[in-house]
Order: structure tokens, then C-alpha cells, then sequence
């Protein structure tokens, strides 16, 4: 069930009806539209593709034909969407000419000659690590890399570096190399019966050597280091290609074909099994059982707890003996009076519930294999278009909410749920964009996209979130369970551990630490440049943090209300997003411990998009946590006689 539940949503894009259903076998499937397998027959040209350079030391994308590779007649970029633009996909064609099932041996791209200028920046690039990404048949490159250890396995890496550093033997001055000959392998799964192919690998081997030729160079020269007329290949780096001013360089490339076993259905094992070693699932299914154990015991304390309240105060007959009762019951007149900040309250409200319908869908979505790997940028495509059309929710449950509190100005307070949030996150990436357009990187938003997140924005989410305003206003206002006194409460002193800031930090500790060793392997898989597929792990991991949000929250609320502090409504909502607070800690300790980032340009841009995800999650969690409280609340105060 494991490798099969592998195929089907990790790598196929097939989608089939039953899937949720966990059956082994589906009556009809169908492929997504632009992932769908392409036979090749012998002697077709393969388009070879290049993207962006990317480093993990930078976090900073560099289109391909920034440094001076060897370019086409004519460079044409790919049509990409709105997700591939957002994550620095630049993918363009390449000079690289294949033929299906026709190998080659030795082909010069082209020769070209440093000066200052790209020398540096080829060995800028060396410096930062950077790897070269390219794409065939929508399979990204990967680079073979054998193990040394006790299993000899082999590991794949995405893209291949730009170059090495090392030095002459018998010098200790560092020199810096490039990587100019590729020996590129397509693998492909043939149809015995049409004789077509489907190409389901797609790796190279880098060499960095110095080429030789005889007499002046033109384009007939033939190199004497590479050569397919002796039959001589490159298969070590013995006489690397320096990159120094003034020297020249030949690039040169292999294509060698091989037959594979695996099917195109499998074809992207490779890509996601890169780090199956360092998935330790015992240790992620235990921490998640234990959290279900601790969730299912609060929950049933809680519940034996408040039947035993509920019971007691039911039999009392006398208000002195009430009185004598300390408790929950005694705040009945204050419970409901309306907090302060009341309509910031519902802009958060609203906003959680718009993130968590975006949440909720997009991992449906995934689940079910329609964003898989293969269709690059579809994720963040589709949530950038389900968070637009979610407004519509958020605009409903803040003017419900406002409505309760006796508020009247609904059109305001519509504005404002559909513009805090997304303001200040794009306040945050326009700063951050702005840092990665001075840096040049591919990775800033070009203005087109800028313009077109806008028009979403306000051509599409604000009319929502106030067609939302407008159906919940008109609703009518959620009655109270017992009616408010007019004069407040006084709050007796609390002892130190319901302290609001220790009780809300404390909170957030139990939902964290259900989704912490998941968060790990998001954070690998976003700042490590590596694929992450487990959706169904993950939606699992989802349920078990709103299972968590809900009951820590309750619990904490009804020892609040049980210490005769009545101001519930926003503490409910704090406590469960505080856990927001752990995960940028965690973010920053992951940041320290497992990334090798040192320019401050790639510190402001790691430090700020966690924290878009701190406040996102934050939104989201505290949500929960408030809606769960809101039930608890009115659920306990309409099952007791009040006199």
C-alpha cells in the first residue's frame, strides 16, 4: 500500500475517483491536463530545457543565462504560471541537441573566451555553490551521487554544481574550476509492441577538463581530449578547466540512452526518495500518537469534569448554596459581555477562517494527486487562488461575529478583514522583493505578476469578503445563552499560573509539538531545495493540530472561567496562536543549526518569509482556538439553570 500510495499522488498526476477510499483499483482514471506522458519514437528531437541557478548557501535564484554559458540562436522563456514565477522558475530553451535513442559522444556547444568580468562571476557563483537546473519531458536534472557508507545505496541531487574549488597538487593556492563537460543520461521505458518510448530519468555526471585541439580553433577543429572518432571520452576530471581572465573554454557534452524497467507512472521515484534516509517515520508516527493519547485524555477528563459540574449545580436549590460553589457559574452575567478591540477581533476571525478554507481545500487537492511535483508551481498557484476566493467566508463570519457585539458599521469592518492581513504580508514581500531585485536575482517578482497579485487582491477578494459582509449582517444576531449584567465584574486576584501571558505561552506549547518533526521536513523541503510529497502524512498531521488547538484551548478556558476571569474571548484565541511564537523560534534554531547561509541579503530574506508564515499560522491556530472556545462557552452556560 506504501509504494502504491507512492505512485498514484506522488508521481503519476493520474486521478482517480476512489482514491480517497484507499482502493487498490480505480475504474477510470485520467491524466492532468500538461502532465500527461509523451512517446517518443527513435530519432525524435528532445527539448532540452534550462532553469534557474539555485543555491542553498544564497537562497537566491539566478536565471541560467545570467553567467555566460553558451545560449541558443534565440532565447525563448516558457510560458510559466503564477506559482513558477513566485518560487524564480526562469525556464528557457537550451543549445543542447538531443535525438531520442541516438547517442553522442563529445559535441561541442561552444568555445568561449573569460574576461574579468565573467570570470568573477563565475567563480562567484562557485563560491555560493550554485547548481544548474534543466529540465527534459518535465523531468527535472538530477546528479547520481554514490554512497560510501556500509550500504553503497545511491542519493540524487537536484542539478549539478557550476564548478568545484581545489588545488594543484604540490600548491596550496585555492584555484577554481567549472564543470564544461556533461555526460548526460536519458532513461526511457520502451513499448515493445509501437517500438515508442516514455523517458522516465533524466541525470548527468559533471567533468571539469581542460580541452585540447590542434592548430587555430574554428568549427571544424577536433578536440584531442574528447574525441568520437577514437573513441575517446572524458570520464575523469584529472586536467580540470580552470576559470581564470583570458583563458578560454570549451563546453562539450555526452548523450548516452538506456533502456529502464521503470514505468512512467514511477518515473519520479528517484526525485522523492532523495532523502528516504533521513525520514525517520517511527519517530514521526509516535509523536503524533502521542499526542492523540494526550488530545483523547484531556478530552475525556474534560468531559467527565464538566458532567460532574453541570450535575452539581443543577441539583443546588438555594443562590447561598451556589455561592458556595466556586466555579464557572458565578461569571454567568459577565461571560458574553463583548471584549475590548471587539472589531479587530472579527478581522482576525475572519481571516483565520478565510486561511483555513484555503488550508483545508488545497490539501484536499493535494491529497488527491492534482498538485504533485510534476506540476511545478501548482501548489502556491492554488493557494493564491483559493485564498482569493475564500474572501467570501472571511467577510461572512466577521459581520457575523461584529453583528453579535452590537456592531453597525459592517462596510468598514469588511474593508478591514479584506485588507489587514494581506496588507501586511505584502508590505513584508514587497520589502523583501525589492532586496531580491537589488541583488538582481531571478527570484524578484517581476512588476507584470506584481500588478497581477494586486488585481486579485482588489478586483476579486475585497468584492468577496464584502458580498460575505453583507449575507452574514443580514443574518440574524447570535443570541446569548444567558443575558449580561450591566455593571462588570469585579475579577478576584489570580494565582501566578493563570497568569495571561503564562497560561497563553503554555498553550502553545501541546498544538507545536504536533506538527514540529513535520515542520522539519516543509522547512528541508522549502529552504534545502528538495521535493516534498507526503500530503497525506501531512493532511493527517493538519487534523490532528485542529484536534489539538480545539481541546488545549478548552481546557485553559474553563480553568479561566473556573478562577472567575471572565475575559475569555481573547485569550481563547491567543492561546492556541502562540504556537505560532514556538514555530519562528524553532525557524530561527533551524536557521542556525542546519543551513549554511552567511550573506545578511539571504538572513533577511529567510527571517522575513518565516515570519509571513509565523503570522499566517498564527491567524490560523488562533482561530481555532477561538471558535472552539465560543462552542465550549455556549454549550456549558445553556445546559445550566440560571435564576
Amino acid at each position: 500500500m506504501e509504494s502504491r500510495s507512492r505512485s498514484m499522488h506522488k508521481l503519476t498526476a493520474k486521478i482517480c475517483p476512489f482514491l480517497f477510499l484507499f482502493l487498490a483499483h480505480a475504474a477510470h482514471c485520467f491524466y492532468l491536463p500538461g502532465v500527461a506522458p509523451e512517446d517518443f519514437h527513435k530519432g525524435d528531437p528532445l527539448k532540452v530545457k534550462v532553469n534557474k541557478l539555485t543555491s542553498i548557501k544564497t537562497q537566491l535564484p539566478y536565471s541560467y543565462y545570467s553567467l555566460p554559458f553558451c545560449p541558443p540562436k534565440k532565447i525563448v522563456d516558457s510560458t510559466e504560471n503564477l506559482g513558477e514565477v513566485l518560487r524564480g522558475d526562469r525556464i528557457e530553451n537550451s543549445p543542447y541537441v538531443f535525438k531520442m535513442r541516438e547517442p553522442q559522444m563529445c559535441t561541442v556547444l561552444c568555445r568561449i573566451t573569460l574576461d574579468a568580468k565573467t570570470a568573477k562571476q563565475f567563480k562567484e557563483k562557485i563560491d555560493d555553490e550554485y547548481r544548474v537546473n534543466m529540465i527534459l519531458d518535465n523531468l527535472p536534472l538530477i546528479v547520481p551521487i554514490r554512497r560510501s557508507d556500509q550500504d553503497s545505496s545511491t542519493v540524487y541531487q537536484l542539478g549539478y554544481h557550476v564548478g568545484l574549488k581545489g588545488q594543484y597538487s604540490g600548491s596550496k593556492e585555492e584555484r577554481y574550476f567549472i564543470h564544461n563537460h556533461l555526460a548526460f543520461t536519458v532513461k526511457y521505458h520502451r513499448d515493445p509492441q509501437s517500438d515508442s518510448a516514455r523517458i522516465v530519468g533524466f541525470e548527468v555526471k559533471p567533468y571539469s577538463i581542460k580541452h585540447e585541439y590542434e592548430g587555430e580553433w574554428n568549427e571544424k577543429s577536433r578536440l584531442t581530449t574528447c574525441d568520437p572518432h577514437n573513441k575517446r571520452t572524458v570520464v575523469s576530471s584529472n586536467t580540470p578547466q580552470e576559470v581564470e581572465a583570458k583563458k578560454e573554454i570549451i563546453f562539450t557534452y555526452d548523450v548516452e540512452y538506456q533502456e529502464s524497467d521503470v514505468k512512467w507512472a514511477s518515473r519520479w521515484d528517484a526525485y522523492l526518495l532523495m532523502n528516504d534516509d533521513q525520514i525517520h517515520w517511527f519517530s514521526i508516527v509516535n509523536s503524533l500518537m502521542i499526542v492523540l493519547f494526550l488530545s483523547g485524555m484531556v478530552a475525556m477528563i474534560m468531559l467527565r469534569t464538566l458532567y460532574r459540574d453541570i450535575s452539581r449545580y443543577n441539583e443546588l436549590e438555594t443562590q447561598e448554596e451556589a455561592q458556595e460553589e466556586t466555579g464557572w457559574k458565578l461569571v454567568h452575567g459577565d461571560v458574553f459581555r463583548p471584549p475590548s478591540n471587539s472589531d479587530l477581533l472579527c478581522v482576525y476571525v475572519g481571516t483565520g477562517v478565510q486561511f483555513l478554507g484555503m488550508v483545508l481545500v488545497t490539501m484536499i487537492f493535494a491529497v488527491f494527486g492534482f498538485l504533485s511535483p510534476s506540476n511545478r508551481g501548482g501548489l502556491m498557484t492554488a493557494m493564491l487562488l483559493l485564498w482569493v476566493f475564500m474572501g467570501i467566508f472571511a467577510g461572512y463570519a466577521s459581520a457575523r461575529l461584529y453583528k453579535m457585539f452590537k456592531g453597525a458599521e459592517w462596510k468598514k469592518l469588511a474593508f478591514r478583514t479584506a485588507c489587514m492581513f494581506p496588507g501586511i504580508v505584502f508590505a513584508i514581500f514587497f520589502v523583501l522583493n525589492a532586496i531580491i531585485w537589488g541583488q538582481k536575482s531571478s527570484g524578484a517578482v517581476p512588476f507584470g505578476t506584481m500588478f497581477a497579485l494586486v488585481l486579485m487582491w482588489f478586483g476579486i477578494s475585497v468584492p468577496l469578503v464584502f458580498v460575505g459582509g453583507y449575507v452574514g449582517f443580514k443574518k440574524p444576531a447570535i443570541e446569548d445563552p444567558v443575558k449580561t449584567n450591566k455593571i462588570p465584574r469585579q475579577i478576584p486576584e489570580q494565582a501566578w499560573y493563570m497568569n495571561p501571558t503564562f497560561s497563553i505561552l503554555i498553550g502553545g506549547i501541546l498544538p507545536f509539538g504536533a506538527v514540529f518533526i513535520e515542520l522539519f521536513f516543509i522547512l528541508t523541503s522549502i529552504w534545502l531545495n528538495q521535493f516534498y510529497y507526503i500530503f497525506g502524512f501531512l493532511f493527517l498531521v493538519f487534523i490532528i493540530l485542529l484536534i489539538t488547538c480545539a481541546e488545549i484551548t478548552i481546557v485553559l478556558c474553563y480553568f479561566q472561567l473556573c478562577s472567575e476571569d471572565y475575559l475569555w474571548w481573547w485569550r481563547s484565541y491567543l492561546t492556541s496562536g502562540s504556537s505560532a511564537l514556538y514555530l519562528f523560534l524553532y525557524a530561527t534554531f533551524y536557521f542556525f543549526t542546519k543551513l549554511e547561509i552567511t550573506k545578511l541579503v539571504s538572513g533577511l530574506l529567510y527571517f522575513g518569509y518565516m515570519l509571513i508564515a509565523s503570522y499566517a499560522f498564527f491567524v490560523l491556530t488562533g482561530t481555532i482556538g477561538f471558535y472552539a472556545c465560543f462552542w465550549f462557552t455556549r454549550l456549558i452556560y445553556s445546559s445550566v439553570k440560571i435564576d
